[in-house]
């Protein structure tokens, strides 16, 4: 059922500022290609294992849906395997079958409906697939096949390295098996595009399928998708144009990527032989010049046993980075929890799209909650004006950032 025009808020999206004469980028419109997101708060893409078969449910639309309607400018829909193998688990969602689309179409409408803009991130879990979710019956395990798993059927780029001895043994891509993956790929896109999705991104992190090969810790091939940058770059680049081929010219496409592999203890030292933030520089220069608008920039997730030390914006020096290097668009990500912090990153220039994720599990409202902090005037949903004062905690943080403000000015 469609929603009614008296349930709806795209004329003035909730989060959108209503004054223009405001200093806050977090507020300010952004435009790429043909979408515009109405402030540059984005939900960051999070698996929630809640699907059956691969198809978003009822739980999706309620999940998502709510970050549109208390004005988040983009909703990223979880990691979508384009293959069955592709999955992390046997509850993650999919888009390797036409009959995917209806169900996603769904949410990209109730989203647009409420002005935000619907995005997806389509993905392989390469390696690291075939585990349950933390809640399952064996918890965060390999599956076996007896409950929907594929332990026997777990794809990467090399033979029988696995990422740890809690995960299954990986079968080593044949070229064929790649060729046919990267078309999967195109695939996918094509019934994302004919879902309604607006913005898509391909899923090259966290030591999944395209990380896998990017990285040499995990890609131990000694063919032309081994060895060298240029050749452990070649199937991540393959995926990219294959999916900017069919994806629409005015509709844009951002690349999530891990930074490093965190092998090297300095986060920005080097790690020639394994992966780090000089090397994803010139994977992003490769990328722009395929035509992706934007990189999502994360870091880790393809070796075991790393003591991240994660804080608060620990993951901004690599979106930084790769915007100065690179010269290309980048969204920051990574306990970004702080409407002050999420302004001032923006203001460096240290990346361009701020996306977040636990902190909206946390508060759903996080946007009209950072508005009042840095002291912009916003559209709440109709539905929920009547609500529309102060929220709990605001007014010392205001004040603190009022007053840092005051501070900074010579």
């Amino acid at each position: 059922m469609e929603v009614p025009k008296e349930g709806q808020n795209n004329k003035i999206p909730p989060g959108s500022a209503l004054d223009e004469n405001h200093n806050s980028l977090l507020f300010k419109p952004v435009t790429y290609k043909s979408v515009k997101l109405h402030n540059r708060i984005g939900v960051s893409p999070m698996c929630m294992y809640s699907c059956e078969n691969g198809y978003l449910n009822d739980f999706h639309l309620v999940h998502l849906g709510a970050f549109a309607l208390k004005g988040a400018g983009l909703v990223i829909i979880e990691a979508t395997a384009v293959e069955p193998q592709g999955r992390i688990s046997p509850d993650d969602s999919g888009i390797w079958d036409d009959d995917h689309i209806p169900p996603i179409k769904r949410i990209a409408d109730f989203i647009k409906s409420q002005g935000s803009c619907p995005a997806m991130q389509i993905a392989h879990a390469g390696r690291k697939a075939d585990m349950g979710s933390g809640w399952s019956k064996g918890g965060y395990s390999i599956v076996p096949e007896n409950e929907n798993g594929w332990p026997k059927d777990v794809r990467g780029p090399s033979e029988g390295i696995r990422f740890d001895e809690n995960h299954p043994y990986p079968h080593g891509l044949t070229v064929n098996e790649i060729s046919e993956i990267v078309q999967k790929f195109a695939k996918a896109a094509v019934r994302a595009d004919k879902a309604g999705i607006e913005i898509l991104e391909i899923h090259s992190a966290h030591g999944y399928l395209l990380h896998n090969f990017l990285s040499g810790h995990s890609n131990k091939r000694t063919d032309e998708y081994g060895g060298s940058l240029e050749n452990r770059l070649r199937f991540p680049l393959e995926v990219a144009k294959a999916v900017r081929a069919v994806w629409p010219d005015h509709k844009p496409l951002f690349v999530r990527l891990s930074a490093t592999d965190y092998g090297n203890p300095d986060i920005m030292g080097h790690d020639e032989n394994g992966w780090d933030v000089w090397q994803a520089v010139e994977y992003s220069k490769k990328l722009k010049e395929i035509g992706v608008d934007l990189i999502d920039c994360s870091s880790g997730g393809n070796l075991p046993n790393i003591n991240y030390h994660p804080k608060p914006l620990y993951q901004v020096p690599f979106s930084e980075t790769i915007k100065k290097e690179a010269r290309i668009d980048t969204a920051s990500v990574g306990i970004i929890t702080e409407p002050e912090d999420a302004e001032k990153l923006l203001q460096n220039k240290q990346a361009d799209l701020v996306l977040i994720a636990r902190e909206f599990l946390r508060d759903s409202a996080w946007v009209l909650l950072a508005a009042q902090v840095l002291g912009v005037n916003v559209q709440w949903p109709n539905q929920y004006g009547r609500s529309k004062r102060t929220l709990r905690g605001v007014n010392d943080a205001a004040a603190s950032y009022k007053n840092n403000q005051e501070k900074s000015i010579p």
